[in-house]
């Protein structure tokens, strides 16, 4: 697996335990490194703290987007990496798009149900088709 796969699913376990918790993403990275704990790639920490500033935003979109399933009828682990896809395809210039919806929908086929790799890839890819209305 390649090392930014290994960071995005890094990034996923830590959101989604956050989520789960009701933790802040953020303060819960910053408190592992400062306890000599960092992540090992720091696209990692990368993905964490870009979600979470632009969360509101892609929260907003993804509702939008998903065409009657609401963030909160989603499995948690398909609304994170959808979160991480939609952050990696509208504010990261060094991913391509492809990229991003790709390495989304391989995060949900390891980790989802059998129906989130279609579904995902109907989100981002819509996303992606009006990414210069969306970012502009």
């Amino acid at each position: 697996m390649a090392a930014r796969s290994k960071a995005r699913k890094r990034a996923l376990d830590h959101l989604y335990a956050c989520e789960l918790r009701g933790e802040d993403p953020v303060v819960v990275l910053d408190t592992q490194i400062e306890a000599g704990d960092p992540p090992n790639n720091p696209y990692t920490a990368e993905l964490v703290r870009g979600v979470s500033e632009h969360r509101a935003r892609i929260d907003e979109l993804l509702e939008g987007y998903s065409q009657g399933w609401s963030l909160a009828r989603m499995p948690a682990v398909d609304r994170n990496v959808l979160r991480i896809g939609a952050f990696e395809l509208l504010y990261s210039s060094e991913i391509p798009d492809e990229v991003a919806v790709s390495e989304a929908m391989a995060l949900v086929r390891e980790l989802s149900t059998d129906e989130s790799p279609v579904f995902v890839n109907g989100v981002l890819g819509a996303m992606q088709r009006d990414k210069d209305q969306l970012v502009g």
